[in-house]
């Protein structure tokens, strides 16, 4: 009897936990459906940006190169790694760090910054002898903005104090893999582009100055984009591991309600075989 009610006593807090864990599950889900309507948003307007951006250059290649005539070796650079902000995803965290290590970076360390988003990274960097800056992350999609500035802010500080730096950010894509995307100095990647419009763009203002106000809204936007997008990355992850788990759980369930079934029938058997010796006393 004892062990019975101990299983079925067992049972009923996997149950509780089961469903908290179900709960948890759901939430992430709907977390996804509501950061895909931002990530559509924010992926048009990084497009559109880009896609300015190739026409200026296209016919004003020499305001870019004028930005990055300084040697890289000057350069302060930052690496902005994007990681979990709560638990129950599965490797996320870990994966990153692996891949970061696994980085070919040749900078000193006096040249090198780190800046790290999402508590649970911090748990696995808080006893790193390197100069980190921690962040909180977002666990909803109405927190990126938040997290945003205090990234902008941290960016400004180490600009004002080093001047020019160079800035890269790992983080999970759409397709969990993991990306590494340099953003400053901005538009690398749009350089030597043929143009698309037989006439130069007409510009209100110096080309120069265009360049750097253009570089200042895509590196929002694009922030925005990879915010969200790593969001996206961990709420993916978050539901499939806690599908797993309740999976699990509900293996375990059943088994332990195999197991309470088996005690009750021996349970059955027994008091049986007690009124059957019972009544031949009585007889005797």
């Amino acid at each position: 009897m004892t062990r019975r009610r101990d299983i079925e006593k067992h049972g009923r807090s996997l149950d509780e936990i089961r469903n908290i864990m179900n709960a948890m599950k759901n939430l992430s889900y709907m977390e996804t459906r509501k950061i895909s309507d931002f990530l559509d948003v924010q992926h048009a307007v990084v497009k559109h940006i880009e896609t300015v951006a190739a026409d200026f250059l296209s016919f004003y290649p020499e305001t870019l190169t004028e930005n990055t005539d300084t040697p890289v070796d000057d350069d302060i650079n930052v690496y902005l790694l994007i990681g979990a902000e709560r638990g129950f995803c599965g490797d996320f965290n870990h994966a990153l760090l692996r891949h970061f290590e696994t980085m070919q970076i040749t900078h000193t360390m006096d040249k090198l910054r780190l800046i790290t988003v999402g508590h649970k990274l911090e748990t696995l960097l808080e006893n790193d002898e390197q100069a980190i800056i921690f962040i909180d992350g977002a666990s909803v999609a109405e927190e990126v903005g938040d997290v945003l500035n205090q990234i902008v802010n941290q960016l400004a500080s180490i600009q004002e104090h080093y001047g020019t730096m160079n800035l890269y950010v790992l983080y999970h894509d759409d397709e969990h893999q993991l990306i590494n995307l340099q953003l400053l100095p901005p538009f690398q990647n749009l350089l030597n582009h043929q143009p698309k419009q037989p006439h130069a763009p007409e510009l209100n203002i110096e080309p120069k100055k265009f360049l750097l106000d253009l570089s200042y809204h895509y590196l929002f936007v694009v922030l925005y984009e990879v915010l969200y997008t790593s969001l996206m990355a961990e709420s993916h992850q978050r539901v499939a591991h806690l599908e797993g788990a309740v999976q699990h759980l509900d293996e375990q369930s059943e088994e332990l309600h195999r197991q309470g079934n088996i005690l009750r029938q021996e349970e059955i058997i027994e008091e049986i075989e007690v009124i059957l010796l019972s009544t031949i006393s009585l007889d005797e």
